[in-house]
């Protein structure tokens, strides 16, 4: 691939990239840096139903979220860099193990080797995005044909939290024209007989300790843009990691009253999806990344 000068997310950092490295604000390199790839079970049911999600987690991300419970891989960039053809071997690996679907985690800096890898191999199940919404229209409209589902979280709506918390006070600014993106090229949702979800799009929300004013104003923003032309996945479980400490006020879980505040919110408005319970607030349910073969057990390049 050589060199590429980086546009492909909302920081526009401009930077030159090289196959394995680059000085834009993911830091990450154009070929991709997989940190695990796995069968996962605790994404919403419509996702990982009985047989996992076949689960693609990159290292590196546009956000930078200074609470992210994937904080080593994130920010930290443990993972295993591979070519393309080592990208289709690895969704070829989790198809062949039954998965109902191949999901990309944090997939945005390695866009143009997904793009190249999903043009040459279409795997036999739907192909999952699953981002933090900091994404650019432009894109997105690249992938327009090449993902069947859109898993995108709308973390905020006002930009004085969103430039504290993700560095990025044009967070909604770019996360709302994204998701319309994702809506138009996906529809409706569609299941399959067993409820899997085969086309359409989740909109995710992490409520975040002392901001139900800002968890009020997602959902109200989801309900009047794109009403049930999405599903909503109302999430509760925060847990203070990465540099949640220098922040004290979300330097603690949610408490019963906030969840029940936001989730009251929620049913009010009548949005369909998903939620999540409070007991999911639990480090047992955040993947470990600790291996140093993040690969073991795949035979990539």
């Amino acid at each position: 691939m050589g060199e590429y000068i980086c546009s492909l997310c909302p920081r526009n950092c401009h930077a030159v990239r090289t196959e394995e490295g680059g000085q834009g604000v993911c830091r990450m390199g154009i070929l991709p840096k997989v940190a695990r790839a796995v069968p996962h079970f605790w994404e919403e049911p419509c996702i990982s139903g009985t047989k996992g999600s076949g689960t693609i987690f990159f290292s590196g991300c546009v956000l930078s979220c200074v609470f992210c419970q994937n904080y080593c891989i994130s920010q930290e960039h443990h993972g295993k860099t591979m070519t393309v053809e080592g990208l289709i071997q690895l969704m070829r690996h989790l198809a062949g193990q039954g998965v109902h679907n191949i999901n990309f985690v944090s997939p945005t800096p390695y866009a143009e080797s997904i793009i190249e890898a999903l043009t040459q191999y279409r795997p036999p199940v739907p192909v999952v995005y699953n981002t933090g919404g900091y994404e650019k229209t432009e894109t997105l409209r690249r992938l327009e044909g090449l993902v069947d589902v859109y898993l995108p979280d709308l973390k905020y709506i006002r930009p004085e939290v969103s430039a504290k918390y993700s560095h990025a006070a044009d967070y909604a600014a770019y996360a709302l024209p994204a998701i319309h993106e994702m809506v138009r090229q996906t529809g409706r949702p569609v299941f399959d007989d067993n409820g899997l979800l085969l086309k359409g799009t989740v909109v995710r929300h992490l409520i975040l300790p002392q901001n139900t004013r800002n968890s009020i104003e997602v959902l109200d923003t989801l309900q009047r843009e794109f009403g049930d032309s999405i599903l909503v996945s109302l999430m509760g479980q925060y847990i203070p990691m990465g540099r949640a400490a220098d922040f004290p006020e979300i330097n603690r879980r949610i408490t019963r009253r906030e969840y029940e505040k936001v989730l009251l919110h929620y049913e009010d408005l009548g949005l369909d999806g998903f939620v999540q319970e409070l007991s999911s607030a639990n480090v047992q349910y955040v993947p470990d990344f600790s291996d140093d073969d993040p690969l073991k057990g795949v035979n990539s390049p």
